[in-house]
C-alpha cells in the first residue's frame, strides 16, 4: 500500500508542475491565476504524499531477527 501511495504522490506532483508551468507569469485573469495557485498547492502536497508514502515503506519493511550467538 505505501508503494501505491508514493506513486500517488509522485503523480500529483508532476500534475502540480505541469498546472503551475502551463500558465504564463503574471496572469491577471482568475481563471488561469486560480490555476496556476492551485498548481503550487498540488504540486507542494504531492511531495507530501511521496515523503509519506516513503516513509510508509520504510517503517513497514521486514528487518531481520537479530540472532546473538553467545558461548558462556
Amino acid at each position: 500500500m505505501s508503494i501505491v501511495i508514493a506513486i500517488t504522490g509522485l503523480g500529483m506532483f508532476a500534475s502540480g508542475l505541469i498546472m503551475f508551468y502551463s500558465i504564463e507569469l503574471g496572469q491577471t485573469e482568475e481563471v488561469p491565476r486560480f490555476i496556476k495557485n492551485a498548481g503550487t498547492f498540488v504540486g507542494i502536497s504531492g511531495m507530501g504524499v511521496f515523503l509519506a508514502g516513503v516513509l510508509l515503506y520504510l517503517i513497514n519493511k521486514n528487518e531481520p531477527q537479530i540472532k546473538e550467538h553467545s558461548d558462556v
